[in-house]
């Protein structure tokens, strides 16, 4: 497996980028801080997101954490950084920061491509929002998650109040963002807060699964995710439109041609 360069922004060194058999291995990469975010991670993330969504030799990716853990959330020190900020420019510059962490979270969410967490260790707090955002989640033994913002002082700024309830409901979200408290995979799986635990090599199994997922045609594989991904927001009568302007456009596929065409072969019509 080898490092991508080609396409890539340069001096990348938070983020560590890699393809193998079409699959894209994103990596936070600050070990040293259990992976926590700052403004450049942040930056280097969504520049591999978006590099990773237009590369066509891509067709899925999964996303982990360098080290023993997944991603521990925000970086405290920037956290310290914006409080001794003059008291005019706190909510000024705490917006832009939002901005840009909206940003990164949009570009793993809205990804054409199939998404998978591989949640190698601890996720709490914005790590836990990031793996929220993406499609499938499969951790460790054990791997301990919290929505630890409340305890900060802070609301989950990352997504998680959005894609939580989706995944667990809306009580059961309300009393782990409210509580703070921490989960491991095993109960994490039994309430739909991930979908597997892994039983073996983390990131192989999670490739493995990214490829099963991705074996599709790009255009319909992108269509279906931007159609069910506003299924909670939209009418049946919308979503029956939506999908009937995406099927007009997987009509006009190679793959769609190439399969009717074997099947007619082949069964001799």
């Amino acid at each position: 497996m080898n490092q991508v360069s080609n396409g890539m922004p340069q001096a990348m060194t938070y983020v560590v980028v890699e393809v193998a058999a079409g699959i894209a291995t994103i990596t936070l990469n600050r070990p040293d801080v259990r992976n926590a975010i700052n403004d450049a991670m942040r930056a280097e993330l969504i520049a591999a997101f978006d590099w990773a969504d237009a590369a066509r030799d891509v067709r899925a990716v999964v996303l982990t954490g360098a080290g023993k853990g997944f991603c521990s959330g925000g970086d405290v020190s920037g956290m310290r950084s914006r409080l001794e900020a003059a008291p005019g420019d706190v909510a000024f510059n705490g917006w832009k920061r939002q901005k840009q962490t909206h940003r990164g979270i949009s570009a793993i969410h809205t990804m054409t491509k199939p998404v998978i967490a591989a949640v190698n260790g601890a996720a709490f707090g914005l790590g836990l929002d990031m793996a929220l955002c993406c499609d499938f989640i499969i951790a460790v033994p054990g791997a301990k998650m919290s929505m630890s913002f409340v305890k900060r002082g802070l609301v989950s700024d990352g997504g998680g109040m959005y894609f939580l309830p989706r995944r667990v409901g809306l009580v059961r979200a309300k009393e782990l963002i409210l509580s703070g408290r921490v989960i491991e995979s095993e109960e994490a799986l039994a309430i739909g807060m991930i979908d597997r635990i892994g039983s073996g090599d983390l990131l192989a199994e999670a490739r493995a699964w990214a490829a099963e997922l991705s074996q599709g045609s790009p255009a319909a594989v992108a269509l279906t995710k931007a159609i069910i991904d506003q299924t909670f927001e939209r009418s049946a009568d919308e979503i029956f439109a939506l999908g009937r302007e995406a099927q007009a456009i997987c009509y006009t596929t190679g793959e769609h041609r190439a399969s009717v065409e074997a099947f007619l072969n082949k069964s001799g019509g």
